[in-house]
């Protein structure tokens, strides 16, 4: 799977009056986020997850960078154990990433006591009750875990996705099992696609009376113009009490490689949307701590810095010409590997 090979860490500002009032800074608190800094974190923030009761930190260490190739095991193990001692407790995987390499690191990252500090998440793709279980437990056994606190369908970008998962045997049934059986805490789901396919999947699970905890979704300066996930589908999420999980804040190298912002104003773009956590790819020393930089140094925008902001960015915006997750399959590792849905 060739995808998200390059990653440079980003922030940018959500935005007021170019892209309603849950996008301003000054609605962040009526919109569900409060958060806390710990000086003993380097200056990590923490927030709510939804209306689960849990707190994570706002920035979420991604586990498709962790397991590149290019990345030496060792290395990857030592840059996840340091991001966890200087307060990331947000991780992220999926049963896919790099073939299973990812979630193996991770466990091995996680043994002797780093589990129990953490908040973990993984994510599979199987859409039949057969094939979802089965990923289930192996992604169990590659994080030396016998539970994650967070588990999510993988990649719902297509129409008929939502319909397979809530089908009679489909994916849902396992997860519910898995969730009984003490394997799975919280339950959500994650696209990059279209907003769409999202509305969709919660309008399915509002039918059935199920309620997600958390929702995955690309949230960056380029988002807010265009198809935009931000605009359509962080309100609906806000307003029902589902955790915001950000992802793509730099779009692989696209939206950097536009010229119209620099990595740390994307990260703080992101960090000032109503979100639980903004999952970032980490795969060495210097993106790591510029994650905890921007961190450091966020604070609330004003209105008239979100404006101006998404002002700069919206001509680059058009089109989608930097969001290839949307408008391409670049980043589909499902469309490349259809046999992963069962």
């Amino acid at each position: 799977m060739q995808r998200r090979d390059f990653l440079r860490t980003a922030t940018t500002a959500a935005g007021a009056a170019a892209t309603g009032p849950l996008l301003n800074p000054i609605l962040r608190a009526e919109a569900g986020i409060s958060a806390s800094v710990d000086p003993q974190s380097a200056g990590m923030i923490y927030r709510p997850l939804g209306s689960t009761g849990e707190r994570v930190s706002a920035i979420g260490l991604g586990g498709y960078h962790i397991g590149k190739p290019s990345l030496q095991e060792q290395d990857a193990i030592q840059l996840m154990r340091q991001a966890i001692d200087r307060g990331i407790t947000f991780m992220d995987n999926c049963w896919d990433y790099n073939d299973g390499v990812s979630e193996i690191r991770m466990g091995k990252a996680l043994a002797g006591g780093y589990r129990n500090k953490v908040f973990l998440m993984t994510k599979i793709d199987g859409r039949t009750r057969a094939s979802a279980a089965q990923q289930i437990d192996e992604s169990l056994q590659r994080l030396q875990a016998d539970h994650v606190d967070l588990m999510q369908f993988h990649e719902v970008i297509r129409l008929e996705d939502p319909d397979r998962i809530f089908a009679e045997g489909g994916a849902m049934e396992a997860m519910l099992a898995a969730k009984q059986a003490g394997k799975v805490r919280y339950i959500g789901f994650t696209g990059h696609k279209d907003p769409y396919v999202h509305l969709r999947m919660l309008d399915q699970a509002r039918a059935r009376g199920f309620h997600f905890d958390a929702v995955q979704m690309p949230l960056n300066v380029m988002d807010a113009h265009f198809r935009s996930f931000s605009q359509e589908v962080l309100p609906v999420l806000t307003r029902e009490g589902i955790a915001v999980l950000g992802m793509k804040c730099f779009g692989d190298h696209f939206i950097l490689d536009s010229d119209t912002v620099k990595p740390i104003e994307c990260l703080h773009y992101c960090l000032n949307l109503p979100i639980a956590s903004q999952i970032t790819g980490i795969d060495n020393q210097a993106i790591l701590d510029q994650a905890l930089r921007a961190a450091r140094t966020f604070s609330p925008m004003s209105a008239p810095e979100v404006a101006s902001l998404l002002e700069r960015t919206k001509p680059a915006a058009q089109q989608g010409k930097f969001e290839l997750y949307k408008t391409s399959s670049h980043f589909d590792g499902t469309a490349h590997q259809p046999q992963v849905l069962g």
